[in-house]
């Protein structure tokens, strides 16, 4: 056995279902939908092996954007070219978005989500148990040496206890991983190594998608006279731009102007967004398209609503597009220069510990309905209400645990066990 796993690659048709899938299933945020997307591309069809998932996921942690959603057309351009990452990126996000857009119709409609949330509310416990898994195995695969542990762990600390950023966390993982690696070092450059790509070729991508991208958004202004739908467009090409650190960057900044300066959404409407977000397949940075829809329908009514839910969309995720098709033709070139391959093999162990603050979190989160943040000047720790543990759903994901971990039960089965007993438990009150 090589110490590359031979990859396998799959028919157009069998790779659009299969991200057909992922957009339906992936809910709970960005960790839990890497965490799927290992387990369907990596663990049970080896589209990429190991190697080359690790260093993309390395890479689009480096990118502005929503880190998943960017992996996904990653990887559809690695199979299957500029039409594979079409069809990974807009399958990833399209079944999150209709329905969000549902929700949308429905919460401003009836003000509820009713049993569609008690749903949801189910999936997210066996969320938590798909993350579990991509973590431990994630840690298994980048995690060799024991400052790559050490790498991890202060990542986690200095994320979750000390509250540093997210950019400032993988830039010193980055350098010090350039640093640690001479720069005589010649054995993992390989001789086939592939040559840097042509400037003119990324010059001539980068224009296309750029006019793709801010061509609608000017016609909105200048032609047609929408100006609070290009106004929605600015603001989210802003967001696109000057957010790193994956969706709960993007959201701690959007929450913020979106209620104290644009006055779109109140804080209520706005935590409600956040809500649905949480308990929908697709990207957690779908919340944009909730601002965009309830700020379009209350200004001209429901079709003046969907209208500002797709510029929402538009500018938040056709850059991730830009990112991928423009950069990641450089990534093959880059993983076969030492100080840069040791660079990216330390961004990944400090990955391992943000995705394990982000499991914590999310877990803390669902498991109890209060949560305190002991505040220590320089250190802030969420500590949980242990009286308000949720029994609901802390059984329903001891449930999960054992049939995903014991019975080995398929994901689709899983996730629509969970969803059934979100369901019931929405019926049956635990004194």
């Amino acid at each position: 056995m090589g110490k590359i796993t031979k990859t396998v690659r799959p028919s157009l048709v069998e790779s659009a279902w299969i991200w057909g899938k992922v957009g339906l299933l992936s809910f709970g945020g960005p960790t839990a939908q890497i965490a799927l997307m290992h387990r369907l591309i990596i663990a049970e069809r080896r589209w990429l092996n190991e190697s080359q998932f690790l260093n993309a996921l390395s890479f689009c942690m480096l990118l502005p954007g929503p880190e998943a959603m960017q992996l996904a057309i990653y990887t559809g351009w690695r199979i299957h070219g500029v039409l594979g990452g079409l069809i990974a990126g807009l399958l990833f996000v399209l079944p999150g978005a209709l329905i969000m857009l549902g929700l949308g119709f429905i919460y401003v409609t009836f003000g509820t989500v009713g049993v569609i949330g008690a749903a949801f509310l189910g999936l997210k416990a066996a969320i938590v148990v798909i993350v579990l898994q991509a973590l431990i195995r994630l840690a298994q695969k980048s995690l060799k040496k024991i400052e790559q542990w050490i790498i991890a762990a202060i990542g986690f600390v200095g994320i979750f206890i000390f509250a540093l950023p997210f950019p400032l966390i993988i830039g010193l993982s980055a350098l010090y991983g350039f640093a640690s690696i001479s720069a005589n070092t010649k054995e993992a450059l390989s001789p086939t190594a592939p040559a840097l790509p042509k400037a003119q070729d990324t010059i001539k991508t980068v224009s296309i998608w750029i006019c793709l991208w801010w061509g609608p958004l000017l016609a909105l202004d200048l032609i047609v006279g929408a100006p609070l739908l290009a106004q929605i467009g600015y603001f989210f090409s802003k967001l696109a731009v000057v957010t790193f650190g994956g969706a709960y960057a993007v959201l701690a900044y959007m929450a913020q102007d979106v209620v104290d300066q644009l006055n779109w959404l109140t804080p209520t409407e706005m935590m409600d967004g956040l809500g649905l977000a949480e308990t929908t397949p697709g990207p957690l940075i779908l919340v944009t398209e909730f601002v965009g829809f309830l700020a379009g329908f209350k200004t001209g009514g429901l079709i003046y609503g969907i209208f500002g839910a797709a510029i929402a969309l538009w500018a938040t995720f056709i850059p991730c597009f830009l990112w991928i098709f423009a950069g990641a033709t450089y990534l093959d070139w880059l993983t076969q220069q030492p100080r840069l391959s040791g660079a990216l093999a330390s961004i990944m162990a400090a990955v391992v510990g943000v995705i394990a603050n982000l499991f914590t979190w999310f877990a803390l989160h669902l498991f109890f309905d209060k949560t305190t943040t002991v505040d220590l000047n320089i250190a802030q720790i969420l500590v949980p209400n242990f009286t308000s543990l949720d029994l609901q759903v802390t059984s329903i994901a001891i449930i999960c645990g054992w049939l995903a971990l014991w019975l080995h039960v398929g994901l689709f089965w899983l996730l629509g066990i969970a969803g059934l007993a979100g369901i019931l438990s929405s019926v049956i009150t635990i004194p």
